[in-house]
Order: C-alpha cells, then sequence, then structure tokens
C-alpha cells in the first residue's frame, strides 16, 4: 500500500500537489480496495501521467472515459489507480471534484468540455499588446465564478504601456468589469506585479486561462523560474502569437502550490453558467431588484431601474448589452439539455413573433390583430 496511506496528508510526498485530509477522506474506500491516489498532470489520447507517492506514472483511462466529456478524467483530478505491477495500469476512478472549469465546445451539439479540476484560483491572462475585449473577460469571468474557483484577471505585458496614468486608467477599466475580481497588471520582462501573483499561486491550485497570444506560457516559466513550457516569439506589431501549450499540464510551483498551464482557447462558450453571469454583472442584478416588475426584461418595461441607471449614466450601455448576450447565449445552451426552457423559449420566441407581426400590421393601417 502506497506510504500516503500510512502517513498524515501533509508529510506526504503528494502534499505538494494539494493532498490533504478532505482526498484522504474521499480516497478511503479506494485504499481499501488496494488502489494508489494520484494527482492527474497530463492527460492525452487515452491515458495520462499521475503523480503518486512513488513518483509519475503513465496509466491507461479506459474506465474513466464516459461518452459526457465534462464526466471524461482530466487535468487537476484526483484519481485512484492500480498498484505496480500491472501492464498496462487503469485508473479505475477519480475523486469528486470541488470544483470544475467547463466551456461549450464550438461544435453545433454545443458540448460541454471540462478544462480543469480541482482549481482555487482562476487567472485569467489578458494581453496589454492588443486593444481589451472586456467583453471577452466578462465571458472568462462567467466561467470562472461558475466553476467555483476565485478570478484573477493579469493583464500581461504592462511594460508596453510606459505611461503610468495609461495604465491606471486600464486597470481602472477592468476592475469596472470584474466586480469582486482582483485586477493585477503585471509584466515578464520587468517582474513588475510577480511577486504579488506569486503570493496567489502559492495556496492551493491555480488554473492560468486565455486566448492565443496573452503570454500564458512565458508568465508560466516566470512563476516556475525555470524553461518549463515552450515559448515562441510573438509579433510586436499585433500582439498575436501561436499556439505555444496543446495540453494542460499541472506543474509543481518552487515556492508552494501548482499551476495548470491550459492552450490558448480561440473560443470561450458558456456552459450552464447563470449563477457566473449574475456574478459577473452584480451591479445589474442588484439594480434589477428595484425594478418595478420581478421579471423584468430590462428592455422597455416602466419603472425598470437597470434602463434608468443606463439613462442617467451609472450603468454603461456596453455593460447591459453584453450582460443581455451572456443571458441568451447561456439560456440556449441550457435549453438543449432542459425540455421545460426549450418549451419556455419556444413560447417567448412565437410571441415576439406574433408582436411583430401586430406591430407591422398596425402600421400599414390594418385593424388589430387578435
Amino acid at each position: 500500500m502506497s506510504s500516503s496511506s500510512t502517513t498524515s496528508p501533509s508529510a506526504s510526498p503528494l502534499a505538494s500537489y494539494g493532498w490533504d485530509t478532505h482526498w484522504e477522506a474521499e480516497f478511503t474506500p479506494y485504499a481499501a480496495q488496494g488502489l494508489l491516489p494520484g494527482r492527474v498532470v497530463r492527460v492525452d489520447r487515452g491515458q495520462c501521467d499521475i503523480v503518486t507517492a512513488d513518483g509519475v506514472i503513465r496509466a491507461d483511462t479506459a474506465f474513466v472515459t464516459p461518452h459526457d466529456p465534462v464526466r471524461v478524467i482530466c487535468t487537476g483530478d484526483w484519481a485512484a489507480v492500480d498498484p505496480a505491477g500491472g501492464n498496462p495500469r487503469y485508473v479505475r476512478a477519480y475523486l469528486p471534484r470541488r470544483t470544475a472549469f467547463v466551456r461549450s465546445t464550438s461544435s453545433k451539439r454545443s458540448d460541454g468540455q471540462i478544462l480543469a479540476a480541482n482549481v482555487d484560483h482562476a487567472i485569467i491572462a489578458v494581453s496589454l499588446a492588443a486593444e481589451l475585449d472586456l467583453g471577452r473577460v466578462e465571458r472568462f469571468l462567467a466561467l470562472a465564478w461558475e466553476s467555483g474557483a476565485q478570478p484573477l484577471v493579469v493583464l500581461t505585458k504592462a511594460d508596453l504601456v510606459p505611461d503610468p496614468a495609461g495604465l491606471s486608467y486600464l486597470v481602472q477599466d477592468v476592475e469596472a468589469t470584474a466586480p469582486g475580481a482582483p485586477v493585477l497588471p503585471v509584466s515578464s520582462t520587468t517582474g513588475e506585479g510577480i511577486d504579488a501573483l506569486r503570493e496567489v499561486v502559492t495556496g492551493g491550485t491555480s488554473v492560468l486561462l486565455g486566448v492565443s497570444g496573452t503570454g500564458k506560457s512565458t508568465l508560466a516559466n516566470t512563476l516556475l523560474g525555470a524553461e518549463a513550457m515552450a515559448v515562441q516569439a510573438i509579433r510586436d506589431v499585433d500582439g498575436k502569437g501561436r499556439h505555444t501549450t496543446t495540453t494542460r499540464n499541472l506543474l509543481a510551483l518552487p515556492g508552494g502550490g501548482v499551476l495548470i498551464d491550459t492552450p490558448g482557447l480561440r473560443g470561450v462558450g458558456l456552459w450552464d453558467a447563470g449563477t457566473g453571469v449574475g456574478q459577473v454583472f452584480a451591479e445589474i442584478e442588484e439594480l434589477a431588484a428595484s425594478c418595478r416588475f420581478h421579471d423584468c426584461a430590462h428592455h422597455a418595461e416602466p419603472g425598470c431601474a437597470v434602463l434608468a441607471a443606463v439613462e442617467d449614466g451609472t450603468l454603461p450601455e456596453r455593460r447591459l448589452d453584453s450582460y443581455r448576450k451572456l443571458l441568451r447565449e447561456n439560456r440556449y445552451i441550457v435549453a438543449k439539455t432542459d425540455a421545460r426552457l426549450r418549451a419556455e423559449l419556444r413560447r417567448d420566441w412565437k410571441r415576439k413573433h406574433a408582436e411583430g407581426r401586430a406591430a407591422l400590421h398596425a402600421k400599414r393601417g390594418g385593424a388589430p390583430l387578435h
């Protein structure tokens, strides 16, 4: 039996990867079966690398590859794996996840795809080498909040904004977009903000997220203090880059904690993230509580506190537009697996279609339609 089952969690070789009393308790029934605990550091084509008390092993994932892509084993999972001697060795199960970062795929079926499991901090990398896309930041934040992790927005390549006043303005702009999430400008070149980021990642598991070219792999190297990830040169003119990370890798940090580096994400679709959207737009949800009607859609209803805030300038119209867009998208995704919601959306569509026909008929001078 593994040494981790006979020593305290803090003394286990897996402690540096996040093993604690919670995971030890969850693993008890698997330990009774003679299985070994380990954390998944990489998944690739039916196999995965797992760090155990005896080192990193390669195991087959045939028993943890269901048809539901959200339930497949992924980087960050804690696994129950065969003891030494088998060829191949199999992952027999994984422990219930504390948190899970899930997005919808780009497929027409809009299946869910899990990117990382058991994450404490979701670090959203946003490059200052390109124009800020606040809508994309909001999208990442919605998924991060929904996952159960604490999001942190990291503005990379801060050295490319030499004007302190300009940098401060950019930070404030993102802060207004990310209520409840810290915003930290960093530079792997000058070291700005790196110590503050290290303090965050030292505690627990962090996942590094962002589109290609945001400097994620360079940032990972900086935190690791070594060239652990292959980094390609970025074209300074437009801030774009090619994919440098092709798989999700879990890496132990020298100062404590672990980091999951992910490939650049071309698309970030929501996946049943209604709670996350509400968290990102907390000020709109708070205003909505003061609307005259409890089911106010914030379009043209009388007594709408949200529209009043837009009109008096306290709520940017861009925020309301983004809120509406993400809510629509999320309802569409949920409706694919929720028959009741599908029927509700169908009724809404028919009602709006009828209202549109009636308005057009009236505009042409016809009698009211019934």
